[in-house]
């Protein structure tokens, strides 16, 4: 690759390079997930203070602009997560209506172009609301939802882990609650990461969402026990690994983050953004943390950013392409969002 320019977030070895600019990109704590080689935005707050989330669903092409979906009934919902499944749904889990927390779930049908309200199964134990939580995909009718339940009267001192079974043909969803608990996070991120070790298998890792810099295992399965595949990035991975090694950066892993984006390229974890619970101003960040998998005891590296324009909390990356893309989020005001589509530069 070429040489790092003297611009490059404060002369670092890395930046977001914007490559497009559209006001209906600017929002945060929205979802965005690719699907049929396209990226789906939903919902979230249009601007710091917002009474209500939107309800809208941005398509993004590599192609072309982002455009408005005419999908009819789409949710309102804001600090929400969501999934793909079979190449044609895309789930949006839980989240804020403007009202209330919800553990609903929205399909959008994508061949169709509309949404759908999922009805709850028989036997379903739902969660009392969620917002700011995680969804990963397990497999094609499975996610595993991790995060702390209810509003601020009846969270919890612990965060309870859920399977979410989806059934596209019935059009209904059901929870199971798990034995395991994990710590009372919200506003954290989650990574399926292979198992370092002799033992191969994987294991589902909660990072921020609390005053804790060290992950927590929300879920850990055999080898061959999970099918899900990670979207190839063999370039960025080539390039991660060379970052890593790089010497450049510190080992040192977030503490007390929320609200940052997370994506797993390989075996790596790559955390960006989001608000540090350490201090009481200046708060929104702009760090590039990469948690390294490939061995135990894994390693943290943390690459600071000069460039307070890079400053996002609410935002998210997603790999598309052999690339990661930041999209949205607010700026260093906390109420700001930002219009741009970036792509992760690595200079090596």
């Amino acid at each position: 690759m070429a040489a790092a320019p003297p611009g490059g977030a404060g002369g670092s070895r890395w930046t977001w390079r914007p490559v497009a600019r559209d006001a209906l990109l600017a929002r945060a704590f929205h979802s965005c997930t690719e699907l049929r080689g396209r990226l789906y935005l939903v919902g979230g707050l249009l601007a710091g203070g917002a009474a209500a989330p939107s309800a809208d669903t941005v398509v993004l092409d590599p192609a072309g602009p982002a455009v408005r979906a005419g999908a009819r009934g789409g949710p309102r919902r804001s600090h929400h997560d969501a999934a793909a499944l079979g190449g044609r749904w895309l789930c949006a889990v839980g989240g804020w209506d403007g009202a209330r927390r919800l553990a609903a779930v929205a399909a959008l049908d994508a061949e169709r172009g509309e949404w759908e309200a999922w009805a709850a199964a028989p036997g379903s134990c739902a969660p009392a609301g969620l917002s700011s939580h995680t969804c990963t995909r397990l497999s094609d009718r499975e996610l595993r939802v991790a995060g702390r339940e209810g509003g601020t009267r009846t969270q919890r001192r612990y965060g309870s882990i859920y399977t979410l079974r989806l059934d596209p043909g019935a059009r209904t969803y059901s929870y199971r609650e798990e034995s395991c608990r994990s710590a009372s996070r919200s506003g954290h991120c989650a990574a399926l990461l292979p198992t370092p070790g002799p033992r191969p298998g994987h294991q589902l890792l909660l990072f921020g969402g609390c005053d804790s810099a060290e992950p927590e295992v929300a879920g850990h399965w055999r080898h061959g026990e999970i099918r899900e595949e990670a979207p190839a990035a063999p370039l960025l991975t080539e390039q991660l690994s060379k970052l890593v090694s790089s010497g450049q950066g510190s080992r040192h892993g977030p503490r007390g983050l929320r609200h940052h984006s997370c994506s797993v390229v390989g075996p790596f974890a790559v955390l960006f953004g989001g608000e540090t619970l350490t201090r009481a101003r200046d708060t929104i960040c702009n760090d590039l943390y990469i948690y390294d998998a490939r061995r135990a005891p894994s390693l943290w590296f943390r690459f600071p950013c000069a460039d307070r324009a890079l400053k996002r909390v609410g935002h998210r990356t997603c790999l598309w392409n052999d690339q990661l893309y930041l999209v949205g989020g607010f700026g260093e005001d906390g109420r700001t969002a930002s219009p741009q589509l970036c792509i992760l530069d690595l200079f090596l």
